[in-house]
């Protein structure tokens, strides 16, 4: 529509300030995150006077992450790094072939591309890549600046727009795409910004649509954003990027016939072109069906049901979203679209996934975060971190993005801006703990206290990813052998010392009675992760408030313990040359085999202080005492710990010191929550379902107390309060009948 008819400035006006509204909410998306953190910080400055500050540190963080990205990729060497540009670059470069761009199967880009690349493909190589890298850490510096400066505009001051840009240029470093694009040298950024250019920066309808249709002739799944302008009014925009797609690509047809005619035809618009169509870095529909096992005419016509069942899903969603004044959303939507339905969609042209952190998804307070957060943890970690590796979710595992592409485009329910909770989620209730013996705890105030349970799905993901960390951390903290065996002499030589050397006597007198041994072998191989996620799950369902509260203490003590594994690698005693213990669990060990087989390959062998078997044993029965009523209860969840404390002597798997170190780790970890976040007990009293662990007589009591005081108090208050009412008004009437006189 004309640029200036009242329509189209209604439009252009409502979809901004649409944006502007999404991006403002605290829990909102991905720019709506930019935007929260940028208002916090700049309402944090305001008050103390450190905005300066605090635009510096998030400018550094930004700085930092750009400059190990580039000294990552320069740092390699030339062979290893910017592997898909020199496909075309140097002089076995397809770019310097007589023959058609594509011979060599490993040239992705379009013929237009091609023909735009040509002239580089003359430079040095080394000065090439260098400029290379600079350039795409430029084009991703842009990036970021237009999603924060020019589609969260007008509303926002200049201050929350210059703290939301780093903010948004480090989530845009971390993500796997722009590392990815970084790292093969690829110009899969370069669509991505010319349609945030054509849709927020650039002023009339034509040159939106120039910046679409280049887009669409260097990515020919961009072209799906013209139904998008078409539909949501801009039909002029709509027609010149179609034009537009078509000259450019009409003008690579008459340069490059039999460049094109091969990519367009042969290889049935690039689908043949790079990795294979059925690797885990093709990320679409097509893609994943060929995983799945599908091939053939079938294949075929199952993926173009399903492509054009999203697309016409997809599109319609993002046109409803414009309408509704959710610019960025739309285009992120419609992104997403592209990234299903292309017959490839590669690692580095995923980053539309990335915007798709605009939308609100939920209704009350505590979920804002939970679409962010998945967003953020699928598109800057691989899928083996995000769920475990069994073989019943390797379809999932594999197609984690393209998951997260297809929920963007047809399944989430991002809300509207007419819903009452966009801007006013439900908010959430927070509680506060007993007053603790000494008035300065809890130390972190701030740290908010919840009766209710967090959401599923993002504490799900958080213990996930978190164990994911954990295993890869303890896996590299090994120290060495000599070191560990060096540890282990000076451990033993401490037990005997302190005559609790008993692992020897204990090891040999199992491996000798075969019941002992099994039962053991059992135990210490199968109730490890049982029996705490057990625990967590219970206390999930029945108390909430002391879910948070365990599981805070269990993260402390884990996180106490790899402290423990990197700055002391202990070599347990099964693998200790010339002192004569039996491994029942795993077998005779080659000790002459630093290595130790394909048993290191799974876990770090010298990860043994402090012992986390018995540590993670000993959280539990510590929450089983707490909570449990009844005395058999208690008795039964201190036989875990027991259990678990003769089970790895007698497998010879931990000294005796090193279950002292996990008792240490898991005592300090309740302390910590102690002191950060104030007693374990809440008020006021939370009212939930049946309780599986009812308080005792004497909690309740004391519980009771705690309430009649707390409610005395707020009576004496309230009485003092209405005292002074009084007072006000007496004196408030003389001086009325005085001002009549």
């Amino acid at each position: 529509m004309p640029r200036g008819t009242p329509q189209g400035r209604r439009y252009r006006t409502e979809g901004r300030r649409g944006v502007v509204k999404a991006e403002r909410s605290v829990h909102g998306g991905a720019a709506a995150g930019v935007a929260g953190v940028a208002g916090t910080a700049g309402a944090t400055g305001a008050a103390g006077g450190g905005h300066g500050a605090a635009r510096a540190v998030l400018w550094l963080l930004a700085a930092v992450l750009a400059v190990r990205q580039t000294a990552a990729v320069l740092g390699q060497p030339p062979g290893q790094r910017l592997t898909d540009l020199e496909t075309w670059i140097g002089p076995a470069g397809v770019l310097h072939v007589p023959g058609s761009l594509y011979d060599t199967g490993k040239f992705t880009g379009t013929p237009f591309a091609g023909l735009v690349l040509r002239p580089l493909a003359s430079s040095a190589q080394e000065s090439l890549g260098i400029a290379w890298t600079l350039g795409t850490l430029l084009l991703v510096v842009a990036l970021g600046l237009v999603v924060a400066r020019r589609a969260l505009p007008g509303e926002l001051s200049g201050r929350t727009r210059l703290l939301a840009a780093p903010v948004a240029i480090s989530l845009l470093m971390l993500s796997l795409p722009v590392r990815n694009s970084f790292s093969l040298g690829q110009t899969s950024i370069i669509p991505v910004l010319l349609v945030v250019l054509g849709c927020f920066a650039v002023r009339g309808e034509r040159a939106s649509g120039v910046l679409i249709g280049l887009g669409a002739a260097l990515q020919p799944a961009v072209l799906l954003f013209t139904p998008l302008l078409w539909l949501t009014g801009r039909k002029k925009a709509a027609v010149t990027s179609a034009g537009g797609f078509a000259a450019l690509t009409a003008l690579a047809w008459a340069a490059l016939p039999g460049d094109s005619w091969a990519y367009w035809v042969h290889h049935v618009a690039g689908a043949g072109l790079g990795q294979r169509a059925d690797s885990l870095a093709n990320q679409s529909l097509h893609g994943a069906l060929l995983r799945a096992g599908l091939e053939g005419p079938l294949e075929v016509v199952l993926f173009i049901a399903l492509a054009t069942a999203v697309a016409v899903l997809g599109v319609r969603r993002a046109v409803r979203y414009a309408r509704d004044g959710q610019l960025l959303l739309a285009v992120a939507v419609t992104g997403c679209v592209a990234v299903a339905v292309s017959p490839t969609a590669w690692q580095h042209q995923l980053l539309w996934v990335l915007l798709a952190l605009v939308g609100r998804v939920g209704v009350r307070a505590g979920d804002r975060l939970v679409w962010p957060a998945v967003v953020i943890l699928v598109m800057t970690l691989p899928g083996t971190m995000m769920l475990p590796n069994m073989a019943a979710l390797a379809q999932l595992r594999d197609n984690v993005p393209l998951l997260a592409a297809l929920a963007a485009a047809c399944v989430v329910p991002f809300l509207a801006r007419t819903s009452p909770h966009f801007d006013r989620p439900v908010p959430t209730t927070y509680a506060h703990p007993v007053p603790a013996r000494w008035s300065r705890i809890p130390l972190a105030p701030f740290w908010k206290r919840l009766a209710s349970r967090p959401n599923l799905l993002l504490e799900l993901l958080a213990i996930r990813v978190c164990y994911a960390l954990y295993s890869h951390i303890r896996l590299a903290a090994t120290g060495g052998r000599e070191t560990a065996e060096a540890h282990g002499r000076q451990i033993h030589g401490i037990e005997r010392a302190l005559g609790i050397d008993i692992e020897h006597w204990v090891n040999h007198a199992v491996a000798r009675t075969g019941w002992a041994e099994g039962f053991f072998n059992f135990y210490y191989t199968s109730f490890h992760f049982v029996v705490p996620l057990t625990i967590l799950a219970l206390l999930y369902v029945w108390r909430p408030a002391d879910y948070r509260w365990a599981r805070s203490s269990l993260g402390f003590a884990t996180v106490l313990a790899l402290v423990g594994f990197w700055f002391y690698p202990l070599a347990p005693p099964r693998l200790m040359p010339g002192l004569g213990f039996i491994d029942t669990v795993h077998g005779p060990q080659d000790l002459t085999n630093p290595e130790y087989g394909a048993l290191t390959a799974l876990t770090n062998q010298y990860a043994a202080m402090p012992s986390l078997h018995f540590g993670w044993s000993l959280w539990c029965g510590v929450v089983v005492v707490v909570l449990a009523p009844k005395l058999w209860m208690k008795l039964l969840g201190l036989l875990h710990p027991l259990f678990t404390v003769c089970a790895i002597v007698a497998t010879a798997n931990h000294w005796v010191l090193d279950a002292v170190g996990g008792a240490a780790v898991v005592g300090a970890g309740f302390g910590l929550t102690y002191l950060l976040a104030g007693p374990r007990r809440l008020l006021p009293k939370a009212v939930g379902h049946t309780d599986p662990f009812p308080r005792s007589r004497r909690a309740e009591d004391d519980a009771v107390r705690d309430d009649d005081a707390v409610r005395d108090g707020a009576a004496v208050r309230d009485d003092t309060a209405v005292r002074a009412d009084g007072a006000v008004r007496d004196g408030a009437v003389p001086a009325a009948g005085a001002a009549r006189e």
